[in-house]
């Protein structure tokens, strides 16, 4: 063989090296996603995973708590489908817990192996919403293997949903993360980490009161969700600081971040230097991020992996083992060790006959 010979060989066997290394780049575990929308429409499990494909094996399920209020005399045959359509309340949908569950229970076992269900359907303004939890785990056992994603502050939505506003301080929710932690459910949270159009001396109100709950609950596996940021929660100048108080908090190593919303995607690509910051404390703590899409009711393909698709200069920016953790990873350690707690605990403690 020539030495051209021998040099083309080579550069394909790179160049193959190389593709195979992409390929491998582009699949991921989904630790956020919605099968249904405001007003409980959507699509099946079944249609999602030929949505999905091959790309996501595993995946939580999910729907939304909440329900969308259609009042006619307010925007009369024009039915809502999304928080900001009308001006009316939303309400907390108890039966999604039961829909989700007819929807894992419809799949075959190779099918349902790609799905970690969870429990939303509760009011976490409720003393009672641990017992709802509870109680769907004993009529359902073998299904669940968290809970959320559940809200407690939130831009807009917060001061829309009809009762009591959920809070940080509220003993409910202490309960909620006891419970979890009794039973091995993971919890995935979504709280503002710090109040919209906030000003300099608030910033760390809802930040303070999250880290003290968190800080209760050291046995409960909690994920908070997109880092705390949203649409108008935008990221405040010491926000990766209050993200790394968290991660290097000992007292907190029981506490995960996922990086799911296009919202907060667009925030971690805005600059090489966001992008740099932001894989550089992904880096450091390899162990404590998941990747999610945050998708809701998604038809196309395409549309499905493009909050993925957005994350590529991060991917790009992180070494091979930190992405795998991040992509894939972290999702299957804290979901497998929480499905075989859960199934013990059901086993533990069968509904009343």
């Amino acid at each position: 063989m020539s030495r051209l010979q021998r040099t083309l060989v080579l550069l394909g066997t790179v160049l193959m090296s190389a593709q195979l290394t992409a390929q491998a780049q582009d699949d991921y575990y989904d630790a956020h996603v919605h099968l249904t929308n405001y007003v409980q429409e959507g699509i099946t499990a079944r249609q999602y995973l030929d949505v999905v494909g091959d790309r996501v094996q595993r995946s939580v399920l999910f729907g939304i708590p909440l329900q969308m209020h259609w009042s006619h005399r307010v925007t009369g045959e024009l039915a809502p489908t999304y928080y900001l359509d009308a001006d009316t309340a939303l309400y907390y949908y108890a039966f999604t817990d039961a829909y989700i569950a007819q929807q894992y229970l419809g799949l075959d076992e190779a099918q349902q192996a790609r799905f970690e269900p969870m429990i939303t359907g509760f009011n976490p303004a409720d003393m009672y919403a641990a017992d709802h939890i509870r109680r769907v785990l004993q009529t359902f056992p073998g299904v669940f293997s968290g809970i959320g994603e559940f809200t407690i502050h939130k831009e807009f939505v917060s001061a829309k949903v009809a009762g009591d506003v959920a809070s940080l301080i509220d003993p409910a929710v202490d309960r909620i993360f006891e419970f979890c932690a009794e039973a091995g459910l993971v919890a995935i949270m979504h709280n503002d980490i710090h109040m919209p159009f906030v000003k300099p001396g608030a910033r760390r109100v809802y930040f303070d009161q999250a880290r003290a709950l968190l800080s209760r609950h050291p046995d409960a596996t909690i994920i908070w969700a997109h880092t705390g940021l949203g649409r108008v929660v935008q990221p405040v100048e010491e926000h990766l600081d209050m993200i790394r108080e968290i991660l290097e908090d000992p007292a907190l190593s029981h506490v995960y971040f996922d990086i799911s919303w296009d919202e907060v995607a667009k925030y971690v690509v805005a600059t090489p230097a966001a992008t740099r910051l932001t894989a550089q404390m992904l880096e450091d703590h390899p162990n404590r991020f998941l990747m999610g899409s945050d998708n809701v009711a998604l038809t196309s393909s395409e549309a499905s992996h493009a909050v993925f698709e957005q994350y590529r200069p991060l991917w790009d920016a992180l070494t091979p083992e930190t992405s795998e953790k991040i992509r894939k990873g972290n999702f299957a350690r804290l979901f497998d060790t929480a499905s075989a707690r859960v199934r013990a605990w059901e086993r533990a403690n069968p509904a009343a006959r």
